[in-house]
């Protein structure tokens, strides 16, 4: 199975948070799936496809060339893919997985993961979007999703939406479920 991480490519953030990396990245590798991901170093980035690559997975690299000018790209990569920009980014990372995983990040997290939720709600795939929300750092946005819902901004009876898991245990059983099916 292809797994894509959207994830903090930031260095200066909580070693907790940078060790969700390692522990997703192992356990990627250890499963026998392929990670796709953003291709560039920093953070949860590189936490978790180095972590991924030790462990033995396939790694594959979606990068833009601004980020590849910066010096950031990730030297890790099984298989790199050259985009024009960050938009294709997001398409071709999304096309290229069998299963979205969102770990702790930012505005670039945030972006990738609506972007993945508004596609599959005009029928551009079918995929699941798991949210890592590790220690409530997802609460605000669940919150903010519910006001929409409550103010009917998003239908009460939506076909997808992003499913929020509490704990790394509770993700793998949820991904491991996606490859059953």
């Amino acid at each position: 199975m292809r797994i894509a991480v959207y994830c903090s490519a930031k260095d200066a953030i909580p070693e907790e948070y940078l060790m969700l990396g390692d522990a997703v990245g192992r356990w990627i590798g250890e499963q026998g799936n392929t990670l796709v991901y953003g291709g560039a170093t920093g953070g949860l980035m590189s936490r978790t496809s180095d972590a991924a690559k030790a462990a033995g997975a396939h790694v594959i690299g979606v990068i833009p060339p601004r980020i590849k000018a910066a010096g950031r790209l990730a030297e890790n990569c099984d298989y790199l893919i050259e985009v024009n920009c960050m938009s294709e980014r997001k398409q071709r990372m999304r096309d290229e997985a069998d299963v979205i995983v969102c770990l702790p990040g930012s505005y670039g997290t945030l972006d990738e993961m609506m972007d993945a939720t508004s596609s599959a709600i005009v029928g551009e795939h079918h995929k699941p979007t798991f949210v890592l929300n590790y220690k409530g750092f997802y609460e605000p946005l669940k919150q903010q999703l519910e006001l929409m819902k409550s103010l009917q901004f998003i239908p009460s009876d939506e076909h997808y939406r992003p499913i929020f898991v509490d704990s790394l245990e509770e993700l793998y059983e949820q991904v491991k479920q996606c490859k059953s099916n």
